[in-house]
């Protein structure tokens, strides 16, 4: 039997998850890690996510920007519709070992 999964809101990427993709991407491949609109969501005027979720959002993004500023991956932003941006970590040539942002 096959099973379709409809309707299921994927569960935010975490740091670990960010990483175990780069460590296995390939040059030019890209993965969303956050789709919203990423200044807002983080602040602690939104209502959109929970402490917890802001918390784990804002570390998420602190080391894509830290992957970004070694050269690991590009970091894009895909405007969707009016305050709904794609996040897109784009994988680079490694320079340098994964193991130091564990």
């Amino acid at each position: 039997m096959n099973f379709v999964a409809q309707n299921i809101t994927p569960r935010p990427l975490t740091e670990i998850d960010l990483l175990a993709w780069l460590n296995q991407a390939l040059a030019g491949d890209a993965l969303e890690y956050h789709r919203g609109f990423l200044a807002l969501d983080r602040s602690f005027r939104s209502a959109m996510l929970s402490d917890k979720e802001r918390a784990s959002l804002g570390q998420m993004a602190g080391l894509a920007m830290r992957l970004a500023n070694h050269g690991l991956v590009a970091l894009v932003q895909r405007r969707n519709r009016r305050n709904d941006f794609s996040y897109l970590a784009i994988a680079r040539a490694r320079t340098c070992d994964l193991s130091q942002f564990l």
